[in-house]
């Protein structure tokens, strides 16, 4: 009895459903329409052609509630208004799939990993800056789970323990997470919406990319090699002295020329994609193309016949329905405050707020209310389509850089999905390694700790130096 009322307390605490947590927030804005009074700015277009609001220029109109039936209209109309960036998604996710199923990837990381063997010092950082590598251009982080059991075997096998190999793994990936500078789905989704040219700040973003990866490997070396010292500080001790090294029962992929290939083709299409963004203003319509050809010509290198190709792009296009999706029903909050005309009610209000407040100070407001949103909208591209467009009026109204409201979004996503247990890949990659979350908190917190500060002075100096 007393362990079934003890599942129904847990059951109670369960975080619920991210597209519960969507439709909630629809139908509160729904009702807020009838309860805030309507109201709205005065826009002008700037010299770049954004619609920028006017500073003063806010007053209240008649009220138009929405109906019960227009909220659910709203879910189509925010499907179709997001309709680019979630194709976007659907078709770049599609190229990652074929070129993961050429088996590239898993070769090349594996050999890589398996190469530093033996050199204990080099093993940790260099992982790290290799899956770093995958985070800031493709947004690598579900996509880590599969080298989990190599990591965990390898460091196990140097003396460290699963907590060392799952985090040079995993934490080198949410470093490039972090940083973002070429990431399509985080800093490409939140830099259209916010209307600012994409991939912008780049410069800026490398810099702190190498400040929060240069800490995290820090972080990860000196708690391994304490545990390679003296084995009963491993946060995990107790399971360590339980598992077995069966590093030898793991199928290390070959390289072969045709994966050397694969590398190639992908090289040559992200560098094809950042000449044409900075030189040829290309945007989503013309990035998407391009990876399109960059995955048709890396699946044939790499031996895919025709049919595997597109089975793959499916696959991978399939593994992002949840994320891209959420684009959409996320933008239905945006339509239903619009259309209730209450949302620049909103903004008003959260301006006089914080209008106040020195620019640096509202620019970190603005990051933990992201990493508070991260909690339940855990897919970084539906966060930016919910957050975006009452935050970029609101650093309109405060003079700030729209670039700053990226920046806040990137890393109030970016710092807290290693921790929060409402991030699937995180739960995963635990399951995977076997580590309790608790034990992961523990050896965690004070990394994410050291992220928080740097984010916080990044966005200081992003407001000190007006990065655009």
């Amino acid at each position: 009895m007393e362990n079934e009322q003890m599942a129904k307390k847990k059951s109670w605490l369960k975080v619920p459903h991210t597209y519960t947590i969507i439709f909630a927030i629809i139908f509160l804005a729904g009702i807020l329409s009838y309860i805030i009074p309507a109201g709205e700015f005065d826009r002008v277009e700037d010299k770049e052609g954004r619609m920028l609001v006017v500073d003063g220029s806010y007053h209240h109109i008649e009220s138009e509630p929405v109906s019960f039936f227009e909220m659910f209209t709203a879910i189509p109309m925010g499907l179709e208004k997001g309709a680019q960036i979630i194709f976007y998604i659907f078709l770049v996710s599609g190229v990652f799939g074929i070129i993961r199923a050429t088996g590239a990837i898993e070769a090349g990381v594996y050999k890589g990993v398996k190469a530093l063997e033996g050199r204990e010092k080099l093993l940790i950082p260099l992982s790290m800056i290799l899956f770093s590598v995958g985070g800031f251009t493709m947004g690598m982080a579900e996509e880590t789970i599969i080298f989990v059991p190599i990591g965990v075997a390898i460091a196990r096998a140097m003396g460290f323990d699963a907590v060392t190999g799952t985090a040079m793994i995993t934490l080198g990936a949410a470093s490039g997470f972090f940083g973002g500078m070429l990431n399509p789905f985080t800093v490409g989704v939140a830099q259209s919406l916010a209307d600012v040219p994409l991939f912008s700040g780049i410069g800026f973003r490398a810099v702190v990319y190498v400040f929060v990866l240069g800490f995290a490997i820090f972080y990860v070396s000196r708690y391994a090699f304490k545990v390679k010292k003296n084995p009963q500080a491993s946060v995990i001790y107790d399971i360590e002295q339980r598992a077995k090294s069966n590093l030898s029962t793991i199928a290390m992929p070959t390289l072969t020329g045709k994966h050397k290939l694969v590398f190639i083709a992908m090289a040559c299409g992200i560098g094809f994609n950042i000449y044409g963004v900075f030189n040829w203003g290309w945007f989503l319509t013309q990035l998407t193309a391009s990876f399109l050809i960059m995955g048709l010509i890396a699946g044939l290198l790499g031996g895919l016949k025709p049919g595997t190709i597109f089975d793959s792009f499916i696959d991978g296009a399939k593994a992002v329905t949840f994320g891209a999706l959420i684009v959409g029903f996320a933008r239905a909050i945006t339509v239903v405050l619009e259309q209730g005309k209450i949302i620049d009610t909103i903004v008003y209000a959260a301006s006089e707020t914080i209008g106040h407040l020195p620019h640096s100070i509202s620019a970190i407001g603005m990051l933990f209310i992201q990493a508070l949103l991260n909690l339940f909208i855990s897919s970084g591209s539906g966060q930016a389509a919910a957050t975006m467009p009452i935050m970029i009026p609101i650093t309109d109204l405060l003079g700030l850089e729209r670039q700053v409201a990226v920046l806040a979004f990137q890393y109030g996503d970016s710092l807290t999905n290693s921790i929060i247990p409402t991030s699937s890949a995180l739960m995963a990659y635990l399951a995977v390694a076997g580590i309790p979350y608790e034990k992961w908190i523990k050896f965690i917190w004070k990394m994410i700790l050291g992220w928080v500060v740097i984010a916080c002075i990044a966005l200081i100096a992003a407001v000190a130096l007006g990065i655009s």
